[in-house]
């Protein structure tokens, strides 16, 4: 008789054999994954070209809506002012209170952007309300009126600068006129006719001096591609209507502000472009916050106009800094 050994606790019998128990799964390793180690000045890199880039990305952004600005929205700001003008004028021309001097009864400067005269050149399409002032910001609005010299039809040389291709162009096809051209000026002292008597460039020899009673106008723009300016050319044209008296001037060539001089750029409203650039930046800082803290759809519905309105704020600040003949 033969008696069979006890069952072990984990053996199993099977038609009177015993089974082993299988044998135990392996363990997991307990070795923890070490994370790659990333050297500190490549983490530095790394950040910093991220950065290098959105900077990057910013400045296009700019320069991309400055070109907007300067070939679609000028022009657009160009007719909006035009149109005021031109009613200021048309009032003031109705009621006999255009201005015909600096300066009036008290003394008080006329301030520039106001409208001083009413210009017409068939042979080119122009129609085209003057102002007073020359430098960048008042040739936004169109031509104007060199404030050291007299207003067209007075006696005297008058000189008119307008841009060639930004805010409207409205002196773009100015080349075109030919000696023998005739235009008309109207003023607060009446409808002035001028015929031309040459186109010149640098160099040129200028007409001869103006005797006393004539008058003289001369348009003046740049020369070169448009938003490539190398140079300046004049139209000169002179009065065949009877010549009107000459207003008060109080400016003169010396104390004529630089910035209203030919291809000049007015650096006083630099300060404004500086401004304009911290709110672009805070508005680009907002932007990526809102996106990456709560969501891109709210990023895009609150920062895309308010992105829009703070490059168009660069953008019209950086214009000022530009030539004025531009």
């Amino acid at each position: 008789m033969t008696i069979a050994p006890p069952l072990a606790h984990d053996d199993t019998l099977v038609l009177g054999t015993v089974v082993p128990p299988p044998p135990p799964a392996p363990r997991a390793s307990s070795r923890r994954r070490v994370p790659r180690w990333v050297p500190r000045d490549r983490a530095r890199a790394t950040a910093g070209a991220s950065v290098a880039a959105q900077v990057a990305r910013l400045l296009a952004a700019a320069l991309l809506a400055l070109a907007a600005y300067v070939g679609i929205v000028s022009d657009l700001e160009h007719a909006i002012a035009q149109d005021q003008l031109h009613r200021t004028l048309s009032d003031q021309l109705a009621a006999g209170t255009a201005p015909v001097s600096e300066g009036d009864v008290d003394d008080v400067l006329l301030p520039n952007g106001a409208p001083v005269a009413q210009l017409t050149i068939p042979q080119i399409g122009l129609d085209e309300t003057v102002v007073e002032g020359t430098d960048s910001s008042n040739l936004a609005h169109g031509p104007g009126h060199r404030r050291d010299t007299s207003l067209p039809g007075q006696a005297g040389v008058s000189v008119v600068m307008g841009r060639r291709a930004a805010f409207g162009g409205p002196f773009a096809r100015l080349e075109e006129l030919s000696p023998g051209s005739r235009f008309t000026v109207v003023t607060g002292q009446g409808k002035q006719t001028f015929e031309v008597i040459g186109v010149r460039y640098a160099g040129d020899a200028a007409p001869a001096p103006t005797k006393a009673g004539e008058s003289r106008l001369i348009l003046e723009t740049a020369r070169g591609p448009a938003f490539v300016p190398h140079g300046v050319v004049r139209v000169d044209a002179e009065l065949v209507t009877e010549t009107q008296p000459r207003g008060a001037r109080y400016t003169t060539f010396p104390t004529l502000p630089p910035s209203d001089k030919e291809l000049a750029s007015d650096t006083s409203r630099a300060w404004a472009l500086v401004f304009a650039l911290q709110l672009l930046v805070v508005v680009a800082v907002g932007a990526v916050w809102t996106y990456r803290r709560i969501g891109p759809r709210q990023a895009w519905i609150a920062f895309v106009p308010a992105g829009l309105l703070a490059f168009l704020v660069v953008a019209d600040q950086a214009v000022r800094l530009l030539p004025n003949l531009l």
